[in-house]
């Protein structure tokens, strides 16, 4: 995994040096991936030049993570700023419509990224996202939310490649060990969420990615449930990745 470090430290340096901004801010939530992003862009950029934001739902945030986040920033010499969502979420709720439970559950997403950019602005830097290859296939995450970022610096890694570079960079047992999960509610899981394990996945998406139809992957012997959902997850998502739609009205 040396070799895919040197790629993405030398890239996104490059990406900082071309933008002209010295500055980075990441949302880091005390899972992986946050945990590996913050990582890389510490190593590209510097740690005085990276800030972090732990950005908990109390009563749903467990303890543990924002623990094992302030433990990793203080690790990384990191400056941090914890700043809890639940009051941005109340206001949501006053609005002359009911919001959906989805509505809702979306919200603390897109809350997070208006806080990070909110800093962005203020101090000049750019935003990290921390959105990896399998989840940015399947369109697993939220529009304009954590979907939306400046620079993706592991957004060219499959979950189990996540995890192995993890290893490699030798990050805390206890963050490549814990169960995924954006927490967007109690109990939630993202394995659990989309009924199938990112392995899966992984092997699903990289037979795809080498031009593999559905009908051939289940020749192969994998899984047709699990085959006609990934196909499904990207056709309905695609939206999530692509510009906004034009209507041209020039000829």
């Amino acid at each position: 995994m040396h070799n895919t470090y040197t790629k993405i430290i030398a890239g996104t340096h490059k990406y900082f040096k071309q933008a002209g901004i010295e500055k980075a801010v990441i949302g880091v939530s005390g899972g992986i991936d946050s945990a590996i992003s913050l990582k890389l862009t510490v190593d590209a950029l510097g740690a005085e030049n990276v800030v972090s934001l732990l950005m908990p739902e109390k009563g749903v945030s467990s303890e543990e993570n924002t623990a094992h986040a302030k433990s990793l920033c203080d690790f990384l010499k990191v400056e941090h700023y914890t700043i809890s969502i639940n009051k941005f979420l109340t206001d949501y709720l006053t609005l002359p419509w009911k919001p959906s439970d989805l509505a809702q559950i979306n919200i603390k997403a897109r809350i997070r990224m208006t806080i990070l950019y909110n800093f962005a602005n203020t101090r000049n830097a750019l935003v990290i996202g921390t959105s990896n290859k399998t989840e940015l296939a399947i369109g697993y995450g939220t529009k304009y939310g954590d979907l939306a970022a400046d620079i993706d610096v592991i957004g060219d890694l499959y979950k189990e490649d996540v995890y192995k570079l993890a290893e490699h960079l030798g990050l805390p047992s206890e963050l490549i060990e814990k169960v995924p999960s954006a927490e967007l509610y109690v109990g939630q899981t993202d394995e659990g969420e989309l009924g199938i394990t990112y392995k899966e996945i992984d092997i699903i998406l990289k037979q795809i990615e080498k031009g593999l139809s559905k009908d051939e992957l289940i020749n192969k012997g994998l899984n047709p449930n699990s085959v006609h959902k990934i196909f499904r997850l990207i056709e309905i998502n695609k939206h999530k990745l692509v510009p906004p739609f034009l209507i041209l009205a020039k000829s």
